[in-house]
């Protein structure tokens, strides 16, 4: 992986700008989530295309949301990006994502879902650290949508930890240190084989997913083992993996499905950290620092590097 490029520490009272990369959100969630950014002191500024319909399921054309991205890259004013959802269509951007400019202007970028594509595709290709985290209309338009605490603290380029408060539990025991990387587990799975697959080698892994039955779970594990993408993994986090379950199955069936298709991982194994697709009290993580996890009766993940500048 390239140098981690950190961008400047964002204070509390930022003009932030506010994207559409993949589909379309619903207008009221929009604003409701605006409201939150505004009454947590941020300035919000809405891209011309955050609420375009179409084609299809996509928030505008690549072109429209592409120029909506750069913009808000470019955009000397704008001290942070959030984007209002995932859904579908970033990954029709990367092949045409200016990286020099975004390389010039770097700030943080929130996301994750389908987005998890173009966050990792940065992070690889110029080193800005991504920002998995709440997203407007996803989060921040729910009540105790966003983990406070996490978003401020990398932001502010605090160094933080993360735990059984946050619904982090061990499934297999042990201590790893490493760079914190991953995202979507369906995305790092559709990128193989593509010039963007992730770099995942010999990092410490975050994976999450929503509305995954376990055994989509086993075989996504079993493609990214098969690709050599677990290849000197460190340990795996993984996220709350909302409704990732089987009707009429045990509760405790996808920890015995991750743990058959891990079983000769070494590193330690951790679920339940609810960032990305999650219930409520959405945490950030920022990929591309350095990481420690420690899984045994409490399981904590202490973010040991600042993503940003101070």
């Amino acid at each position: 992986m390239t140098a981690l490029l950190k961008p400047n520490a964002v204070a509390a009272d930022a003009l932030v700008a506010v994207v559409s990369p993949a589909s379309t959100p619903k207008p009221d969630h929009v604003e409701r989530g605006l409201q939150a950014l505004h009454s947590l002191g941020y300035v919000a500024q809405a891209a011309d295309h955050i609420l375009t319909r179409g084609p299809l399921y996509f928030a505008g054309t690549p072109e429209m949301r592409l120029r909506d991205l750069h913009h808000a890259f470019a955009d000397d004013e704008v001290h942070a990006i959030f984007s209002t959802r995932g859904g579908y269509g970033s990954n029709y951007l990367l092949d045409a994502l200016d990286l020099d400019l975004i390389a010039e202007s770097a700030k943080p970028f929130f996301a994750y879902s389908d987005l998890t594509a173009v966050q990792l595709w940065l992070l690889d290709q110029v080193g800005l650290p991504a920002f998995h985290g709440p997203m407007v209309a996803a989060d921040f338009s729910r009540e105790d949508g966003v983990h406070l605490d996490s978003l401020h603290a990398a932001l502010s380029g605090e160094t933080y930890s993360v735990g059984a408060a946050e619904g982090l539990r061990t499934l297999h025991p042990g201590r790893a240190r490493g760079i914190l990387y991953g995202g979507c587990l369906s995305i790092l799975a559709a990128l193989l084989g593509t010039p963007y697959e992730p770099q995942t080698e010999g990092k410490l892994l975050f994976l999450e997913d929503v509305s995954a039955k376990p055994y989509q779970v086993d075989r996504m594990l079993w493609q990214l083992r098969q690709a050599g993408k677990l290849d000197d993994v460190k340990g795996i986090v993984f996220g709350e993996m909302l409704d990732c379950d089987a009707p009429g199955a045990p509760p405790e069936m996808l920890d015995e499905v991750i743990l058959r298709a891990l079983e000769d991982f070494q590193g330690p194994i951790t679920i339940g950290l609810r960032s990305g697709h999650v219930s409520r009290s959405n945490v950030t993580l920022t990929f591309g620092v350095e990481a420690e996890l420690h899984a045994a009766n409490d399981a904590t993940l202490h973010l040991l590097q600042p993503a940003v500048i101070l």
